[in-house]
């Protein structure tokens, strides 16, 4: 077994014998007076429907504290995996996967700033404490002007502002990890502050032990926001992020990763249908990976760091609003420093993007609604650095160090979504998109890990270009107790990049020389059904999808079945208030197994085994399914609240397969078997959480 996959299986072992435009939702946060319990939303089930923008999730995640999960940490990431359209990687990744897209294709916004690789414990957990959050949205695919940057989603998170009258604190205490949050006013009704933060304790409990003692293995995070309302017209905020996760096995494995990030806000308010929002934002992603094979010390380094002005403006006017604004952003990414027994090798590349955009929400009757937009944006590769020309084998012909400029992309993104209103109770939505992407992960697994390969759009590289069209039926009852959704979407997509036959994400420092380019297209049906209202709420969701890739090189230039397509997705959310005490939940899940490649033949010269692949991903693992259930008890008193919360996750104890490898075996009529790894079994947790 390879030492990747140590970490998850021995953390779990560690775990069981340890002793103890259309507009977006705006992430600037109105300075409020009341401590919300997990709310991040609070859009109605009419406006979900009426939204005039296709292929939009407003998330109400104010459900978050009674959906079951894994070790009883609310996790955000996990829970948008149960909505349609949106897939898991799998088990022990908070990456998902959105339409067809990888989780690389996503991207995460918080205050404006650039999130990567968004997950604690190799992705076990979100990057996102839920006591931080004030407002998350996800679009997929179909976006506004006013977005871009990521061709499968774009989700926007924002932190809420601390309470301007009272102070108020929480904390809570799980198996794995502990976290608290405190918020009040600076100023009593001018200003106020929120601190919340989160940590694991395993790495105590492996210090207690003598068998895990010289292991490391922990994670952290802190949101801090403070908000200024200067006068009637203008609130600044500043808000700061830092999560980080350090892992070391012996002397055998280590890695350290992490984000880093700091949000200026100036709000001004021109009167009472005209605004500005201006941010400065920093953000930094680092890792930093070392492992010992064979007496020899290999370490990896990369990181990715954004600095960025953003500038929009709204206009209400009638039946039209508009949205317009500016974006500059210098990038510098590192896609890897390799360090091999001191052998030292880096590649390091700097660019400028900038982006316009106008977007009209225009309400043309009382039936019907559009949306339009433009969105012009530019990449422009900056030297100081080598590019390379290459020939068709991947050899680098010549080496060039420019300065200036090396290479310049424009491209005009148009965005349209119509809104059709049959009745108040039946709404059909019709939408296009274009949308580009310039940071590209490569990743060695079907899942995203902190130690992928990163590059950016080069003279060689291009922009990746997707292109989306969706036709939605969305309906609602009278009184809003149930709702439902039907979506069918076709997305093509244009410079796919994937590992050349027999190359892997470590095997040449410059990136371009592992990569071919090709297209690639998704297509499927989402299905969604809402009870709403009563003693027992909740969801039915399921997609059927297909996800396909054509790249020159690779299984013979035929479309080919993508790592990341799934056919089958299904989940069942259900949520019982039992009194105003007590609440349980249900969750199952299942997906059809990930595409993976296997030999189609095998030699032995001199003992050793050299296996043959003929098709790209195509077999098939088997079906992942679960069921997880959670129940909550909570005590209100005068001036506290205390919530006991249990839950049991994976409650059939089912064997879902985390990675598949093959190997010889000679009682075997092939000569080869499939050795399927599994991470968890049934799992209990429990939690408490105290509030003031």
């Amino acid at each position: 077994m390879t030492k990747r996959l140590l970490l998850p299986l021995v953390f779990l072992h560690m775990l069981w014998n340890a002793d103890v435009c259309a507009q977006t939702e705006d992430t600037d946060p109105v300075l409020t007076d009341s401590l919300q319990e997990v709310t991040i939303t609070s859009h109605s089930v009419q406006k979900r429907v009426e939204d005039v923008q296709i292929g939009v999730e407003k998330i109400e995640v104010s459900t978050l504290a009674k959906v079951p999960s894994l070790l009883g940490e609310k996790d955000i990431l996990k829970s948008i995996q149960l909505l349609p359209g949106i897939k898991s990687e799998n088990e022990a990744s908070g990456g998902y996967q959105v339409r067809g897209g990888k989780s690389s294709q996503n991207l995460i916004l918080l205050d404006g700033a650039t999130i990567y690789n968004a997950g604690h414990l190799m992705g076990l957990f979100s990057t996102f404490n839920d006591d931080a959050l004030m407002s998350a949205s996800l679009y997929k695919g179909l976006l506004p002007a006013q977005l871009g940057g990521g061709t499968a989603s774009v989700l926007e998170l924002g932190t809420r502002s601390g309470n301007l009258s009272n102070y108020h604190y929480g904390l809570t205490v799980g198996l794995l990890s502990a976290k608290a949050v405190v918020e009040g006013p600076i100023q009593k009704g001018r200003s106020s502050f929120l601190v919340a933060g989160r940590r694991s304790y395993l790495d105590l409990f492996l210090k207690a032990t003598k068998k895990y003692r010289d292991n490391t293995l922990y994670f952290y995070d802190i949101n801090t926001r403070l908000n200024f309302r200067l006068s009637d017209r203008d609130l600044l905020s500043l808000s700061l992020f830092r999560g980080h996760d350090n892992t070391k096995l012996e002397d055998v494995l280590g890695m350290e990763w992490g984000n880093t990030k700091a949000t200026a806000s100036w709000l001004h308010t021109f009167s009472d249908r005209h605004d500005a929002n201006t941010h400065l934002i920093y953000s930094d992603f680092n890792s930093d990976t070392g492992i010992d094979m064979l007496n020899t010390y290999y370490t990896l380094r990369g990181y990715i760091r954004h600095a960025t002005l953003h500038h929009q403006q709204t206009l209400s006017t009638g039946h039209h609003q508009l949205c317009y604004g500016l974006e500059s952003t210098y990038l510098r990414l590192m896609s890897g420093e390799w360090n091999i027994n001191l052998l030292h090798q880096r590649e390091r590349r700097q660019a400028w993007t900038n982006a316009l955009w106008l977007n009209d929400n225009w309400q043309l009757n009382k039936h019907w609604e559009l949306s339009a937009g433009l969105r012009l944006r530019t990449f422009s590769a900056l030297g100081g650095s080598p590019y390379y020309l290459l020939n068709s084998r991947g050899d680098i012909v010549e080496t060039i160090n420019p300065r200036g400029i090396i290479k310049t992309y424009a491209d005009v993104e148009p965005r349209v979504s119509l809104k059709w209103t049959i009745t108040p109770q039946h709404i059909l939505k019709v939408g296009y998109s274009r949308t580009s992407q310039d940071i590209h992960a490569i990743s060695g697994m079907s899942m995203s890990l902190p130690f992928d390969r990163y590059t950016m759009t080069s003279n060689i590289v291009k922009p990746e270009q997707a292109d989306q069209v969706s036709l939605g039926w969305f309906g609602i009852t009278k009184g809003g107790a149930y709702d439902w959704s039907i979506e069918g979407y076709y997305k093509n997509i244009c410079n796919v990049y994937d590992y050349r036959d027999g190359k892997t994400f470590y095997s040449e420092i410059e990136i371009e020389r592992l990569l071919l380019g090709g297209k690639g297209r998704a297509y499927g049906l989402e299905f969604c059904f809402h009870k709403n209202k009563g003693p027992i709420t909740g969801w039915v969701s399921y997609t059927l999808a297909w996800s396909e890739n054509k790249v020159e090189g690779i299984s013979g230039e035929r479309w080919y079945t993508a790592s990341n397509d799934r056919r089958h997705d299904l989940s069942i959310v259900g949520m019982w208030q039992l009194s105003p005490s007590w609440d349980i939940s249900a969750v199952w899940h299942y997906n059809t197994g990930q595409a993976l490649t296997a030999p189609s033949a095998k030699y032995d010269i001199d003992g050793i085994t050299f296996y043959y692949y003929n098709e790209r991903n195509g077999y098939r693992a088997p079906a992942n399914h679960r069921l997880d259930l959670s129940a909550n008890y909570t005590k209100k008193g005068r001036r506290t609240t205390r919530i006991w919360s249990f839950g049991i996750y994976n409650a059939y104890n089912r064997k879902n397969p985390f990675t598949i490898r093959f190997k010889n075996d000679d009682k075997s009529p092939t000569g080869t078997i499939a050795e399927q790894t599994s991470l968890f079994g049934i799992i209990p947790s429990v939690s408490f959480t105290l509030k003031h």
